[in-house]
C-alpha cells in the first residue's frame, strides 16, 4: 500500500517548497511525477524549475514534450504515469488517480487557499476511510516540516 503524506503549506508558496522536495527525491533515485490542476500551472512550474536556483539543475519535463517517458521528474495535468514514477505529488487541488501504483504520494496544499484546504480535507477523509495510512505535515514558522498526525 502507498505511503500517503499531506504537506500543509503555511509559511511558503509551492514554488519555494516543491523544488527541495524534488531534489531530495532525485537524490534517493526516485522517479517523480507532479500533477497540477491546470496546464497553465504545469507550464508555470516548468519555467520555475529551470530558474529557481542559479547553482542547481533539476532535470524535468512536461507531459506535452516528446520524451516524457524519459524524464526523472515529469509535470502533468492528467492521471497517467508515462515516466513510470514511484512518487507522485498532487498539487493545486488536482484530482488524484488511483494511488496503488506509487510507493509514495504527497498531497501539497496551500493553507491560505480555502478551496485547496477543503479538497485536502476531503481526500484525507476518503483515503483514511479506505484504510490507507496517512501522515500530516505542516510548516513551522521557519518553513520546516513538522509531523502533526
Amino acid at each position: 500500500m502507498s505511503e500517503i503524506l499531506f504537506y500543509h503549506l503555511t509559511e511558503s508558496k509551492l514554488e519555494d517548497a516543491l523544488p527541495p522536495l524534488l531534489d531530495k527525491s532525485l537524490e534517493r533515485g526516485w522517479r517523480v511525477i507532479v500533477q497540477t490542476g491546470t496546464a497553465e500551472r504545469r507550464d508555470a512550474l516548468d519555467t520555475h524549475l529551470w530558474t529557481y536556483r542559479d547553482e542547481s539543475f533539476l532535470p524535468h519535463g512536461t507531459d506535452e514534450q516528446p520524451q516524457a517517458a524519459d524524464q526523472p521528474v515529469l509535470l502533468t495535468t492528467g492521471p497517467e504515469n508515462p515516466n513510470a514514477a514511484t512518487v507522485r505529488f498532487i498539487v493545486d487541488g488536482a484530482d488524484p488517480p488511483p494511488l496503488d501504483a506509487y510507493a509514495r504520494v504527497i498531497f501539497m496544499f496551500d493553507g491560505h487557499d480555502q478551496d485547496e484546504l477543503e479538497a485536502a480535507r476531503g481526500y484525507w477523509k476518503r483515503l483514511k476511510g479506505e484504510g490507507h495510512q496517512l501522515t500530516y505535515w505542516q510548516q513551522n514558522h521557519d518553513g520546516r516540516w513538522v509531523k502533526k498526525a
